[in-house]
């Protein structure tokens, strides 16, 4: 376990989420993965950066035959979202008919489902749902449906765990709130 309090930049944080507590959320949640989607071969589209660590280790735990892609959007500066997103690396796999599961680390405004969603909809899959690490319903601003949650948080800022404060802290294996 890492240490109670860390300082990013000029931020203070405190332990929230130890590793051994991510990896329960994360089994369970791949569990789930596995049974709905047993003879569908889904395609998980990651979204870089922050999904990272939530990626391999449930990944490591999908049973399914399954593929994974990677994708990089943006619509953060510091601690808060721009609520502009803007699409850095896209998808260039063929979509059309397959089941496919974005992967993100956190939910909390929608700004990135809400703009990603709607396009890899017009791309033809037969079904898209989103697995999140995190869900903040009480920042959300669109309208969105989440299938697949590993654990609903308030309204903090964390890092850790993919998760970062301008840049830092996506390594720590624990997740950290801010004092």
């Amino acid at each position: 376990m890492g240490s109670a309090h860390i300082t990013l930049h000029d931020k203070k944080f405190r332990l929230y989420l130890p590793a051994n507590e991510l990896v329960g959320v994360v089994e369970e949640l791949a569990a789930r993965l596995n049974r709905d989607y047993t003879d569908r071969k889904p395609l998980f589209v990651v979204v870089l950066t922050g999904a990272f660590m939530f990626a391999s280790d449930l990944l490591k735990r999908i049973t399914v035959p399954c593929e994974i892609v990677f994708i990089r959007v943006a619509s953060y500066h510091g601690t808060g979202s721009t609520g502009v997103v803007q699409e850095i690396m896209g998808l260039r796999e063929e979509v059309a008919g397959r089941h496919l599961i974005v992967v993100e680390d956190i939910v909390d405004t929608g700004t990135t489902m809400h703009h990603l969603l709607p396009t890899l909809r017009a791309k033809g899959p037969a079904s898209v749902e989103v697995a999140t690490l995190f869900f903040k319903p009480d920042c959300l601003r669109h309208e969105l449906t989440l299938a697949y949650v590993a654990k609903q948080i308030p309204n903090d800022f964390v890092v850790g765990y993919g998760l970062d404060y301008d840049g830092l802290g996506r390594n720590l294996p624990d997740v950290y709130v801010a004092v």
